[in-house]
């Protein structure tokens, strides 16, 4: 797929003026829905804001490349606005951008459109190509701009690299590729893969030329890995450079010279990385068995990375939380209670048959939580260790039962064990290290999982005893609460579902809540998705009946959220608390917190960990739980309009 496949006429706009960066993007935002390339503008904002909240995507040297990979995008496609004045797009360098490509990658389905977009990202690197897009006096212009420089820039290369091919013999080509040699290599990484790895790559490479140092760089992009470092160039090379923002695999740079940096710095301090990299003044690389980002070359908190780990463990258990749990609710749904109460949920076969299903899969929350903690800790090898060790927890095996079935060590015992498996490994890899080069090759396959798992189950099951008190203890308590301990407990989970929206501390209420599920407490499932579905219904509702209030953009971005409320999809309230987070947050808290204690009080119940409004014919109590949401919002709305002010004559 090529470049101008993606760009439309309609979503070009030459000789822009915009006042500020949110306006830039408002109007790009347009351009690509007049290119037919969206299916919900709001959605593709949100995105769009997401990514920018993780750092701007200005690159500097007058140019933006905005990109989002979200569901709200029909198909792929580009925008791009030319603002001969510039605008402020947040640049390292403090230069006002004048040439902006908006990207919009589809979620979920096939990346053909990624080589274009790394080409693209590619091509701007060049000062030239970019200064003609700037001077383009019409849109078929700047489309033939465009055309011309990926010809030549890419056929010309593939029709070169294809001649040699045939012309030098094979035992002459390998000789040649080995003794041309890399004194520094490069892996590039951001969080969507689309724009800056592929930016940061071929600035290395270009600044690696004008330096006469030669630069390799592997792009972990959207699409995967591409120009793979191999095992000959990374042990001949000086040094290596990792320009990346999310992990990426270290252990074959174990013992070499290693600089760190995120992306961006790739890009904006590309030669200052290659000096350091051949200098010799690099830190010597030791693996430890974990993957690793930049992240600016800095250490993490012990805070950050135990938080990392979990949710690199929560994040895969939630699939099989929310699948399973949903086809448990559906086997209440099709069920017949009068059959036999005892059985319910079962009595028919198409509801044993859901029901069956939905245990499968959520039975398995505790070992896939323990098992990528584990993996997040110490790699491959961890993933079986930690699963072991959540099977064992769920088990709830003691060395005098070790067939288990005594104690309920549940989420917590996964929880600790994934951790302690993790560790155990690590710890392994240290052990063993000693061992001759000739068993390396033994370690990954035979020794890592044999001792790993043996001492993280000899550790689970002595522990399980005591987390297994832990979780009665807790049980019993939530279970003996009284009306108003259990409304405030309501109104807690409730408005921590509003706190961040999708952060840390709603994922902490929503991991509370799934795992009381598995413990048959199905009150406090209730409450936090009543709370998680009152900030976007609040916000729909505010800027329905309180239009003075909101620009006629936030309108049009309200009524969506009323789709996103109702499915429980806190994340839509994301771009007016960023916006306005002194009045936002606040009343969102308070609708949240009122809607999950009401819930509480009017004892509403809830089996499936997910679905909104979908799931209602599945809740105990469902016209209480309805009225608890409703109340909820409207207090939230009303909240939010006393301390919002108006908004006409600003927009």
């Amino acid at each position: 797929m090529r470049i101008t496949e993606l760009l439309k006429k309609e979503s070009i706009e030459l000789g822009v003026k915009v006042s500020g960066k949110e306006e830039a993007i408002d109007k790009l935002i347009g351009l690509m829905a007049a290119g037919g390339r969206l299916n919900d503008k709001a959605g593709y904002k949100e995105g769009i804001l997401a990514r920018e909240a993780l750092g701007s995507t200005a690159v500097g040297e007058g140019i933006a490349i905005p990109h989002a990979k979200v569901a709200a995008v029909k198909e792929p496609g580009l925008a791009a606005m030319v603002v001969p004045d510039g605008v402020d797009y947040e640049a390292f360098d403090g230069s006002l951008a004048n040439l902006i490509f908006m990207i919009a990658a589809p979620e979920g389905e096939a990346d053909v459109h990624l080589e274009a977009l790394s080409r693209l990202s590619t091509l701007l690197m060049d000062p030239d190509f970019k200064n003609d897009l700037i001077h383009a006096e019409s849109k078929e212009e700047f489309l033939q701009l465009i055309d011309d420089k990926e010809s030549e820039r890419y056929e010309k290369k593939v029709r070169k690299e294809e001649k040699i091919a045939e012309d030098a013999a094979p035992e002459v080509q390998e000789p040649l590729k080995s003794a041309a040699g890399y004194r520094v290599l490069a892996v590039t990484a951001c969080p969507t893969g689309i724009a800056h790895t592929f930016m940061a790559a071929e600035n290395l490479e270009q600044l690696g030329k004008k330096l006469g140092i030669p630069v390799k760089s592997e792009t972990n992009g959207a699409e995967g890995a591409a120009n793979v470092l191999t095992k000959e160039e990374i042990a001949a090379a000086d040094g290596i450079i990792i320009a990346a923002d999310k992990n990426v695999d270290m252990a074959r740079f174990d013992g070499k010279h290693v600089v760190k940096a995120s992306v961006s710095d790739g890009i904006q301090k590309g030669e200052e990385l290659i000096k350091k990299a051949v200098s010799g003044e690099a830190p010597v690389y030791h693996h430890t068995g974990a993957a690793a980002s930049a992240e600016g070359g800095e250490s993490e908190g012990i805070g950050h990375t135990i938080y990392k780990h979990l949710m690199n463990g929560v994040s895969h258990m939630l699939p099989f939380v929310i699948g399973g749990g949903l086809l448990i609710a559906l086997a209440f749904l099709f069920d017949d209670y009068s059959i036999n109460p005892a059985n319910f949920g079962k009595n028919t076969p198409i509801a044993a048959y859901l029901k069956t299903i939905g245990e499968q899969a959520f039975g398995m929350m505790l070992p896939v939580l323990a098992g990528y903690i584990a993996m997040s800790i110490a790699d491959r090898p961890g993933l079986a260790v930690g699963f072991v060790g959540g099977m064992v927890a769920k088990m709830g095996a003691t060395f005098m039962n070790p067939a288990g079935g005594d104690v309920n060590s549940g989420f917590l015992g996964a929880l600790l064990a994934g951790f302690i498996g993790g560790y155990i490994v690590v710890l392994l890899k240290k052990v063993l290290k000693k061992l001759p080069k000739s068993l390396e090759g033994i370690k990954p396959v035979l020794l890592y999982p044999l001792l790993g798992i043996f001492l993280v189950a000899v550790a689970t099951t002595f522990i399980n005893p005591f987390v297994g008190a832990i979780n009665d203890g807790l049980t019993h308590f939530l279970n003996g609460m009284g009306g108003t301990s259990k409304v405030i407990l309501g109104a807690v989970v409730g408005g921590m579902m509003s706190v961040d929206m999708g952060g840390p501390v709603n994922k902490a209420a929503y991991v509370f809540g799934t795992a009381q599920l598995a413990e048959g407490n199905f009150d406090i499932m209730a409450a936090v998705m009543a709370g998680g579905m009152v900030p976007p219904i609040a916000i729909a509702l505010c800027s329905t009946f309180f239009k003075k209030k909101f620009t006629e953009k936030e309108r049009q971005s309200g009524l969506v959220n009323y789709i996103m409320g109702l499915s429980f999809i806190s994340e839509g309230a994301i771009p007016f608390a960023a916006s306005d987070p002194l009045r936002v947050i606040p009343s969102c808290i308070i609708g949240s917190a009122v809607a999950g204690g009401l819930s509480m009080a009017l004892n509403c119940t809830l089996r499936a960990p997910h679905g909104g409004i979908f799931v209602l014919p599945t809740i105990g109590n469902p016209f209480g739980y309805l009225a608890a949401v409703v109340i909820g919002s409207v207090i939230g709305c009303v909240i939010l309009a006393a301390l919002k002010k108006n908004k006409v004559g600003e927009e």
